[in-house]
């Protein structure tokens, strides 16, 4: 059998002022996008690959960045054929400028170019915003089951032996969908606390039945302002009663645990948080910045804990990151053990805050020769901060130590980020998490919703469905 292999994989944050364009797309073609899944020379299958798109999330992607990646697929698909079976690795949260439902619209474009015989089987992050149409144009998919997110490749694993056990059986599988009206934040919806960790772990009980080949519930996007956005339950099976009463049965148990969903760690705004950390016995606190988190779309720029942290004069912090190209220019032309002077973030992001002016020492650059790769460590104070020449996630301990730093050796750790992911998690003697303003927003009531549906819990919390 010939499979061939591909597909793009974005969230964009319909609130940020960030547009994601074609050069923001890391694009692996070709022959080296079999190195992405290693587990298909497990299979007895012709696999023919073609592209693979993925982006940092950030705002909308461009029409144009949109266009171009979708024709190149397109083109490499038709040029691959003919096929018998086609797997889609996606995200499932991207918005294209002017455009909904950008995957549906992806998916049925290629349906459009296969036809309707091959099979089309996909995977997609537990926070992805399924509509209707993109179900109706795919044969099987699933879905994370994990956040943080640790199942990836068992996810897409999954969705290749599906796609491979029903050509071999020549069976075309159903699907039930279920789009349940509760859009929440993924740092209140882990699946390593209740009520995530109890909802998830009823998705074995309903593979295992006959007739059903997986069951996938979503929590969805929380910040796209779209109709599709929410969380949904997939069920893809053979037979279909069993399979809409199992979608039924797990999109009930998620409604009725729809209050139970919590933050993981103790929050608070900024200056609580800050207090929080002064007074905790732990040597050592994490506060993660949650509404600027550049892995679900923020800026990365928004200044706050920076000109917080100083106004409190805090003796010992760290603050990873702010992304600002120019300031970073400035603390290489200066050089290490220079005083500089830094109109510091607040330029892509430049609704949530304005720019703060930051004075201190560069203690430390990173040797790079490319500008997007710069960062630099400025001592203002007690505070160290690293400014980057490019948005970027600092999400284990040694992208610190490689700048210097010994994150445990200090008392707070400011870092853009939502949930604590696996290495930090496990490094950080307390963790806080601070209701910071950004484009991602943990306190969700904040944001401007204009095309969701309505009603929505929690936007609507005396609803009834």
């Amino acid at each position: 059998m010939r499979i061939a292999y591909g597909g793009i994989a974005t969230e964009s944050c319909t609130f940020s002022p960030l547009p994601t364009r074609h050069a923001d797309f890391t694009i692996i073609r070709g022959a080296p996008l079999r190195e992405r899944y290693p587990f298909l020379s497990g299979f007895d299958a012709d696999f023919a690959p073609l592209l693979h798109a993925s982006a940092l999330p950030g705002g909308s992607v461009t029409v144009e960045a949109y266009a171009a990646l979708k024709a190149e697929f397109l083109e490499l698909l038709r040029a691959a054929l003919p096929i018998d079976g086609l797997y889609l690795d996606l995200h499932g949260a991207m918005h294209v400028a002017g455009m909904d439902d950008a995957e549906g619209d992806w998916v049925t474009a290629i349906r459009a170019v296969i036809g309707p015989e091959p099979l089309i089987s996909a995977s997609f992050d537990l926070h992805a915003n399924l509509s209707p149409r993109e179900v109706a144009q795919l044969d099987m998919l699933t879905a994370f089951r994990t956040a943080p997110h640790v199942d990836v490749e068992a996810t897409r694993q999954k969705a290749v032996t599906m796609l491979v056990d029903c050509l071999r059986a020549g069976i075309r599988p159903q699907r039930a969908l279920i789009q349940i009206p509760v859009v929440l934040p993924g740092e209140r919806t882990s699946t390593e606390w209740a009520p995530g960790d109890r909802l998830y772990a009823a998705l074995p009980e309903s593979d295992t039945q006959p007739g059903v080949l997986d069951a996938s519930m979503l929590v969805g996007y929380v910040w796209a302002d779209e109709p599709r956005a929410g969380a949904t339950v997939v069920v893809t099976g053979t037979d279909r009663g069993v399979i809409e009463h199992e979608a039924a049965r797990l999109a009930r148990l998620y409604w009725d645990a729809r209050a139970e969903f919590q933050f993981g760690v103790p929050t608070g705004s900024i200056d609580e948080c800050i207090a929080q950390a002064l007074a905790a016995p732990e040597s050592c606190v994490f506060i993660s910045d949650s509404g600027d988190n550049p892995t679900a779309g923020g800026a990365g720029d928004v200044p706050l804990f920076v000109e917080r942290l100083l106004a409190h004069e805090v003796a010992d912090a760290v603050v990873a990151s702010i992304a600002d190209p120019d300031a970073a220019a400035i603390c290489y032309a200066a050089g290490v053990g220079a005083h500089v002077a830094l109109s510091l973030g607040g330029k892509l992001d430049p609704v949530t805050s304005e720019a703060v002016p930051v004075t201190g020492q560069v203690i430390f650059l990173l040797p790079t020769d490319d500008p997007g790769e710069r960062q630099a460590v400025v001592q203002s104070r007690g505070v160290q901060v690293i400014v980057t020449g490019r948005r970027r996630p600092f999400h284990y301990i040694a992208d610190f130590q490689r700048l210097g730093i010994e994150p445990l050796d200090h008392k707070i750790i400011v870092v853009k980020i939502g949930y604590l992911v696996p290495d930090l998690k496990r490094a950080a003697p307390l963790a806080l998490l601070a209701l910071s303003p950004g484009a991602v927003d943990q306190a969700i009531e904040r944001l401007p919703f204009k095309r969701i549906r309505r009603p929505m819990y929690p936007l609507d919390p005396s609803m009834d469905w």
